[in-house]
């Protein structure tokens, strides 16, 4: 599937398949481009391919066929370059437990072959409110801390994308919620983000744009607002003066549903079409003397959208 054109992409994924030995395909013929700045959120459920393609883009694991560059360098042809521009940070949490945090985020900028630079590190704990704890030892920090030093070793590099693998993992929702803001600040930074997550409620808080991939396909590339446009449906809930037992005969045209206890009514309607059919509904509703004493809507979450497109797959 063909992604949204994007102008000058930071990273370009092409025609990208992954096969291993035994014949197993993990990732099959993906496109993908990402714009400068935006934060991008990957979806799938288990064994999609979401790692794998992390992975190759990183240069973890080799692809079988197809291209990428990231800020037009090619991952094979000029390795080096291109994966100086990455920051990854890791789903576990693996730290040296015995090392403190400034050192050991120093120690990740030596990796890439960058100059010291103290002042760097020190903003890059600052903005992740690590600073006073530069002297800690890794084994002595909390889980979330230990979080954000991973985010930190990823960053200590200056990279200019960044690959967040399920940041949230394992983490109570006060501090889920923290880190939102860390990325949020990222971003303001100039660092463009790609992020897989299980929780959906995190990618409508913060993307930019979604991508949902099943069975090693990219099966959808969208515009978070357009997407829910497209995809998303809204209810209409009458809650009724009298209880029904069934949907009244003579309403076959209409999306109606009646609760278990015969309390509501829900009408369901398409939110692009051209006509809601809410002012029939209603008209019909008063001839047959179905009264209602509120009403209230109801629209498609982007969980709701995504577990019904993984659910329509072949």
């Amino acid at each position: 599937m063909q992604s949204t054109n994007v102008a000058h992409p930071i990273l370009a994924v092409r025609g990208v398949s992954k096969t291993y030995e035994g014949g197993f395909q993990a990732l099959k013929s993906i496109d993908l481009q990402i714009a400068r700045g935006e934060i991008f959120a990957l979806l799938g459920p288990n064994g999609a391919g979401k790692t794998t393609l992390i992975s190759i883009i990183c240069g973890i694991v080799n692809l079988s066929a197809g291209e990428i560059t990231v800020d037009g360098h090619d991952i094979g042809r000029n390795y080096r370059a291109a994966r100086s521009k990455i920051g990854l940070v890791p789903q576990e949490l693996t730290t040296d437990a015995f090392e403190t945090v400034f050192d050991t985020v120093s120690f990740s900028r030596g990796l890439f072959g960058k100059n010291k630079n103290p002042a760097h590190i020190e903003k890059v704990l600052r903005d992740l409110s690590l600073w006073d704890k530069r002297d800690n030892k890794i084994m002595t920090l909390s889980g979330g801390m230990k979080r954000r030093v991973l985010i930190a070793k990823a960053l200590s590099h200056e990279p200019e994308l960044l690959f967040l693998d399920e940041p949230t993992a394992g983490v109570d929702v006060a501090l889920r919620r923290e880190m939102w803001e860390v990325v949020r600040k990222l971003r303001e930074n100039g660092v463009t983000i790609i992020l897989t997550t299980h929780y959906i409620e995190e990618a409508e808080m913060m993307a930019d744009r979604i991508g949902v991939i099943s069975g090693g396909e990219l099966i959808l590339v969208e515009e978070k607002a357009e997407l829910m446009r497209k995809l998303g449906h809204k209810e209409l809930i009458l809650h009724l003066q009298e209880p029904l037992s069934d949907v009244p005969p003579g309403f076959s045209d209409y999306d109606l549903s009646v609760s278990a206890d015969g309390s509501m009514l829900t009408y369901s309607y398409d939110t692009n079409a051209e006509r809601t059919g809410i002012g029939s509904l209603m008209r019909r509703l008063a001839e047959e003397g179905i009264r209602f004493r509120d009403l209230s809507t109801k629209q498609s979450t982007l969980e709701e959208i995504f577990v019904n497109l993984v659910e329509d797959r072949p």
